[in-house]
């Protein structure tokens, strides 16, 4: 059985306990491989190489544009090894293969857009008076902490890192213990290429490893991805030390759309946009709001498709792949049973069987109607293929709705009339706002973060270079030819 190691101070080492932690294909019920936890001393030691590395001249003489192109080869890299890493996204995760390799391509893409970032992120000067020269200057914060969730492990990964490494950074990663594959494949190339402390990766159960890299006091900023009530600790944790955080958390994620919305193209954006990766997404459209008048017709479409939908393992590269695990299975299994003995379920609810895969964690793509606006049916993230129906008359219902909960991470709007499209994207409360479509192919340009309990912060785009980079400012008295 192959066990994966962690990456600390340039060493390959295993935690110091003697548990071992299975990872398991949710396909198949395969384990894949291994893992150990992190210990304390492992990590202090992580932390205490990371500030070495960081502070060495070694790292302070690599020129910014020699980092991006550093961050350009990895693009290249990961390019080349697309279908290997692919696969190994597609086991650990379950997701279907398509949407394995756009995981892939999206990590690549990560590295290139902040590999031709890294030497452009300016500063500025500011008049002041004659005789005095002001610089602002942006400085990399030192040790970031990135804590990655089981659901897009390399793309999330990348899309932090590269901007971390871009600002000249030194990065410790704390991979899912669900998901670590892709992660371990892309720390092998980092050990080679770069200086050892740079880049580390440790792994083990997020509820004891992570704390110790939160409330480490060396660390000088921490990006967490993952649930709302985790976010809150990792805030209490990283205020101790007075350290800025990067937190995208939950989402309950709208799709509004009105009766005069292009139809085909609606309802295709409300279908993937919650079966993605099994709805296992932050950003997944969990909600849809449709005007009253288009709802008959358009529901019978959707519950048509939905039964068309094929599910199955990655590998067989279907719609829809299977949950990531037993945990999720029995939860959402449970909540769904609630909800058929509540009557809100029009088409799926069951929990599947696949023949060849019966160790799988399967479910059907689920709707429901009828849920009241302020249940928690409609109210809090799922974290699976289930679509709550809501109904409304006005545009106001319609946004009064959108921002009905806590969160606002994303939002769709599906209208041709753009006064109404533009009206109701400036009063949702929401980090993206999507008009006819849903999700941009990714969006690696495009800030990303939500309002709300949805997080603080934003990723992605050149905004997120900010998050790692601290503000110094330099005033500069000069001589003049007057005073001399």
């Amino acid at each position: 059985m192959q066990i994966i190691p962690m990456l600390i101070n340039g060493k390959w080492v295993q935690g110091d306990g003697q548990a071992f932690i299975d990872v398991v294909n949710p396909s198949t019920g395969e384990v894949l491989a291994q893992l150990t936890n992190a210990s304390k001393a492992q990590v202090n030691e992580a932390v205490q190489a990371a500030r070495i590395a960081f502070e060495s001249e070694e790292w302070r003489q690599v020129k910014a544009f020699e980092r991006g192109q550093l961050l350009l080869e990895l693009a290249q890299y990961i390019r080349m090894h697309a279908e290997e890493w692919s696969l190994l996204e597609c086991r650990d995760v379950g997701k279907p293969l398509t949407q394995a390799r756009a995981d892939v391509e999206a990590a690549a893409r990560y590295f290139e857009f902040y590999g031709g970032a890294a030497d452009k992120l300016m500063g500025d000067t500011i008049p002041i008076e004659d005789g005095i020269l002001n610089a602002v200057v942006l400085e990399p914060v030192g040790i970031t902490v990135h804590i990655v969730p089981w659901n897009y492990p390399l793309q999330i990964t990348a899309r932090s890192v590269a901007a971390a490494i871009a600002t000249g950074n030194a990065v410790i990663v704390k991979s899912a213990e669900d998901t670590p594959l892709t992660t371990h494949a892309m720390t092998q190339w980092f050990a080679r290429k770069f200086p050892k402390g740079i880049f580390q990766h440790i792994t083990g159960l997020g509820r004891e490893v992570g704390p110790l890299l939160t409330r480490h006091p060396d660390i000088n900023h921490i990006t967490f991805t993952g649930s709302v009530a985790t976010g809150i600790e990792v805030m209490k944790a990283a205020a101790q030390n007075i350290v800025p955080v990067t937190l995208e958390l939950g989402g309950k994620s709208p799709n509004i759309v009105f009766a005069d919305a292009p139809m085909e193209q609606a309802l295709e954006g409300v279908v993937r946009a919650i079966i993605q990766n099994a709805g296992q997404t932050c950003s997944a459209g969990a909600r849809l709001l449709i005007e009253e008048d288009a709802k008959a017709l358009f529901i019978k479409r959707l519950v048509d498709r939905f039964q068309t939908l094929k599910i199955g393992p990655g590998e067989a590269d279907v719609d829809m792949g299977p949950l990531l695990n037993e945990r999720q299975y029995v939860k959402i299994s449970s909540l769904l049973q609630q909800a058929k003995e509540d009557g809100y379920v029009i088409t799926g609810g069951d929990t599947l069987t696949i023949k060849g895969y019966e160790k799988g964690y399967y479910i059907q793509p689920t709707i429901l109607d009828g849920v009241d606006a302020d249940a928690e049916l409609a109210q809090e993230e799922i974290f699976g293929p289930v679509l709550t129906i809501l109904t409304f008359s006005t545009v106001e219902e319609a946004i009064t709705l959108a921002n009905g909960t806590d969160y606002g991470l994303v939002a769709g709007v599906w209208s041709k009339d753009l006064d109404t499209a533009h009206y109701v994207a400036s009063r949702v409360k929401a980090g993206q706002v999507f008009v006819n479509n849903y999700g941009a192919a990714g969006g690696i340009q495009m800030p990303f973060g939500g309002y709300k309990k949805s997080g603080i912060g934003r990723e992605k785009g050149f905004v997120a270079l900010r998050n790692y980079t601290q503000m110094k400012n330099i005033a500069i008295r000069y001589a003049t030819p007057e005073r001399t």
